[in-house]
């Protein structure tokens, strides 16, 4: 490109002829523009038209494993299951806004816990432009809480994961879980590694395929007490620095699952 541009530079001062010049200089404004096209390679462009329409979140854990909305006293009051329905009613009462008419946007984050559009405007936790709501864990006994991509029986098809019929969607969402002043961040376009930034309090993974999951550090998040509540604050959002965030997810639909299961404070998996 930089030989062109040099090229119809050369001709443009060998030519005095005012119709030439106007045409050259039109040639170069275009080969500008489509350097600047080839570059833009993030954040939805379409505005108001380029947005993720439909999703379903449905959320499991495993043995001896609890959760819910909000905190109580006895495991007994506490499920095993939460469905997008659960989630969406409790988004309908606390925030105001409707799951099933009120799509993701692309936004951006530096410490996950304010987020803002691409003009650097921030995101309103009411707006429905990203998720925002707390777990409330409880365990029956000690254990460290993972997330795992494999499913909880050979019939359950449960395991995390971050589905849609784009391809490249699940490459620019992103979900964090905060307690205990540490944020895991799970990026299902990423690798199956662990990296740590912010000091170590900024923790983000991938994981691997269902058949080679496997419990480890890398895919550890929390612990628990037994009998002991712990809150912690889920975000979920569509990244909008990432390079597959462009508007071919516009009106894409997905579907996010997410299984949370437990291990002993030594890192060995419980039986089911």
């Amino acid at each position: 490109m930089e030989d062109n541009i040099r090229n119809i530079k050369e001709e443009y001062k060998n030519d005095g002829n005012l119709r030439q010049r106007v045409y050259i200089s039109f040639l170069l404004v275009c080969i500008a523009l489509v350097a600047v096209t080839a570059a833009t390679v993030a954040w939805f462009s379409i505005a108001d038209k380029a947005r993720v329409q439909t999703m379903g979140l449905d959320i499991v854990t495993d043995v001896e494993l609890k959760m819910d909305l909000d905190p109580h006293d006895t495991i007994d009051d506490y499920v095993k299951t939460l469905t997008f329905d659960d989630i969406a009613k409790r988004m309908q009462k606390d925030k105001g806004y409707s799951m099933k008419e009120t799509p993701l946007e692309p936004v951006t984050t530096s410490d996950y816990n304010i987020f803002t559009y691409e003009d650097g405007t921030k995101v309103e936790e009411n707006s429905g432009s990203y998720l925002s709501f707390t777990l409330n864990f409880m365990a029956e006994r000690d254990m460290i809480v993972h997330l795992t991509s494999a499913d909880s029986s050979s019939n359950a098809d449960d395991g995390t994961a971050v589905s849609s019929k784009v391809p490249s969607l699940p490459k620019a969402m992103r979900i964090s879980f905060e307690t205990d002043d540490t944020v895991w961040v799970y990026n299902p376009g990423g690798t199956d590694s662990l990296n740590k930034s912010h000091g170590g309090s900024v923790r983000t993974f991938g994981l691997p395929a269902a058949d080679s999951m496997k419990l480890s550090d890398t895919n550890s998040l929390f612990s628990l007490k037994k009998g002991v509540n712990k809150a912690v604050q889920v975000h979920v959002w569509l990244e909008g620095t990432d390079t597959a965030c462009t508007d071919d997810l516009q009106a894409a639909d997905y579907s996010i699952k997410l299984r949370f299961a437990g291990t002993d404070m030594s890192g060995q998996p419980f039986s089911q």
